[in-house]
Order: C-alpha cells, then structure tokens, then sequence
C-alpha cells in the first residue's frame, strides 16, 4: 500500500507542470513591456523567457508603428523565431498586427457584427470597403434594395454609375466571410438591420392585402415600399394575369400600389398585384370550349410560335408547326392585328390555351 506521501509527491508535481508556462513557440502572439530602441531595433522583455527583438525588414516594416512606441509600452508581436544567433526571440509587430485583425474580422464573421464602413471605390460587380486599414469587397448582390443599381438592361457601365454615386457615403454592413490566407474580406449590406427588419415584419402575414409605393422597376419586377425599413417585391409574373413584357407599362416610381403578400421567406417579402385582381382563367371555365371559333390578337411572338388574345388575361398558342417556319408564321400573322382563330385545346386549370390560325379549322 503506498504511503501519503507517495501519494501526494507525483499528485504536486503534475500542479506544478499544469502552472508552467510553455516558451513561445514560432507563429505565437505574445505581449511585452518595450525596455529599449537602440540602432533600429527594439527590445521587448518577455519574461521568464528573456528577451525579444525586432530589427531588420521586420524593424522597416513596422516603422510607423514603432515611432509611436515608447519604453514601458506593452505590445503584441508576433514570434518569427527562437534561436536567433544573439539568444534574442525574433519578433514581427505587422505580422502580429495582421494576426490579431484577421481573428477579430473571423469573430465578426461569427458574432454578425455590424460596422458603419465608407465605401471608397465602386466597380462593375460591387463595392470597395475598408475594415481597419484592410480592403474588402461587397458584392452588388449583397446591397439593400434601396441601394441595388436596378438598371433594367443590365448594361454593366450603367450599373457601375449607379454603384458609384454610393462612393464616400457610409453605410451599415456585416462581416460575411473572412479568408487570413487570401486576405480576403466579404461585406454584405443585408442583414445588418435583420433584427428591426424582423420586428416590422412581424407586423405582416401571408395573404396581407396592404398598399406601398413603387420605389424602383427591374426586367425581373417592381420594387414596392410597405413601410419606412420595408421594401417587397412584386415578380414580373405577379403583375396582372395578361402577358407582361415591361414593368414600366404598368407602373412609375411613386405609384401608389394595392398588392397582396404571397410569401414571407428569410427576411424577404413577396407580393402580387393580380392576386387582388379576380382570374380570368377561373371565369371562363363554361365561356369557351374545344372548337369554338374566336377572335384573338397578336401580342408576342416566341420560339413556339405566336400567342393571341383572346380577352383581357386570356391568350393562346398559335404553334409554329402550323405554318412550316417561323418566317412563315410572321408572314402570315402581324403584332397588333386581329385574326380568326378555333381554340383546339383549352384548359382553364393550368391557364393553357392552343389556337389553329383561321376560324373554319377544326
């Protein structure tokens, strides 16, 4: 059986190993009272372990910083290595400095912290940011609808003219992505207001019938403001039930608009203006059947063919099969002009509708 102190002796020495300080080792941050500067170098005291030392390109790269400095100050420097020829530890302010940044922009990242951060330069896919002298990109993608460029042909020179009247102005972003090794940094503009956006949602649901005003108009829709922190979408393809080519025939920014909430998803709002309109679809069911011979005008010619309408919201297909080649369907038929035509398939349930060219065609 052992005796107490058997016990007790190896118990205190594994205290004593935890309590002991491992030496720095090459790659570690570490901190130091400054105790000298003599012939472009700088001393940093670094008990029990002795002393470190900065000079040479190390020295030159961290200059600015070092004539700030003065004995007595505590810095953080990085160790560059342990054996240096002198008995000193190498140290590197900048490479320190840069260590201790990236980790802070990767808790950001973590912690979704928000910086108000001037934009300094823009270019054709977004913004230049600058986060604690390091430069970042936010991307077009990732700005608020208020800010998105909404240049409706895409053209990128217009984009980069709209992305540009938003250099030097400061604006709330989040940290979205932070690569050390690349030395890249991603911003984004959405999100940094998620928790009042989320708390003015809230005061929504699906199938909301609100009014907005249009703010802006995209190929893909119209942008619609619910409230002041608000904004919502309405789909090109929730515009009205008839064929819509351009938002803007419809709308202008200012507009006053009645639109109905179809969706609420991830901090974004869908909405539709034909879902508060009644569906043509639904009342022609027992207006029109298979064979009935119609009139319909030419609205849009595609790759299928043509499509005609036949009333407000409702059209159909002339197939290009009918006609050999498309040449000769436009030979044929005009946009803008009325034609005879029989239905030869009509299916008010999925809104489809198939026209034979010419009224005494079965």
């Amino acid at each position: 059986m052992k005796t107490e102190e058997e016990v007790i002796a190896p118990t205190l020495m594994s205290a004593l190993a935890d309590k002991a300080v491992m030496p720095p080792k090459e790659g570690d941050i570490i901190e130091g009272h400054v105790i000298a500067l003599d012939r472009a170098r700088l001393y940093i005291d670094l008990p029990p372990f002795g002393t470190g030392v900065i000079y040479g390109r190390e020295y030159m790269n961290a200059r600015e910083v070092i004539k700030r400095t003065n004995v007595g100050d505590t810095v953080s420097a990085k160790v560059i290595a342990t054996d240096t020829k002198d008995g000193y530890i190498e140290l590197s302010l900048k490479e320190a400095r840069q260590a201790i940044l990236w980790a802070e922009a990767e808790d950001a990242v973590k912690n979704k912290t928000q910086f108000d951060l001037t934009v300094k330069e823009a270019n054709k896919g977004g913004l230049i940011l600058e986060w604690q002298g390091i430069a970042g990109f936010l991307p077009a993608s990732q700005l608020k609808a208020e800010h998105y460029p909404r240049v409706t042909d895409g053209d990128k020179d217009r984009i980069l003219d709209e992305l540009r009247k938003l250099v030097g102005q400061k604006i709330p972003v989040s940290l979205i992505s932070a690569i050390p090794k690349e030395g890249k940094l991603i911003f984004s503009e959405k999100g940094a207001d998620d928790k009042e956006k989320k708390e003015i949602i809230e005061h929504y649901m699906v199938g909301d019938a609100v009014e907005g005003e249009v703010t802006g108009m995209v190929d893909f829709g119209v942008f619609v403001k619910l409230e002041e922190g608000l904004e919502g979408l309405v789909h090109i393809s929730e515009i009205d039930w008839g064929l819509v080519d351009d938002p803007r025939h419809f709308f202008k920014v200012g507009d006053k608009v009645k639109v109905k909430i179809i969706d609420i998803k991830d901090g974004k709002v869908s909405l539709s203006v034909k879902a508060l309109k009644s569906n043509p679809w639904t009342d022609a069911v027992g207006k029109y059947n298979k064979g009935d011979k119609v009139e319909g005008v030419v609205i849009k010619f595609n790759k299928h063919g043509a499509l005609a309408s036949i009333e407000e919201g409702i059209a159909g297909l002339v197939h290009v099969s009918e006609f050999g080649s498309e040449e000769k369907l436009r030979q044929a038929l005009e946009l803008g002009k009325r034609y005879p035509f029989t239905i030869s398939l009509f299916d008010p349930k999925e809104m489809r509708m198939a026209l034979a060219f010419g009224g005494d065609k079965k």
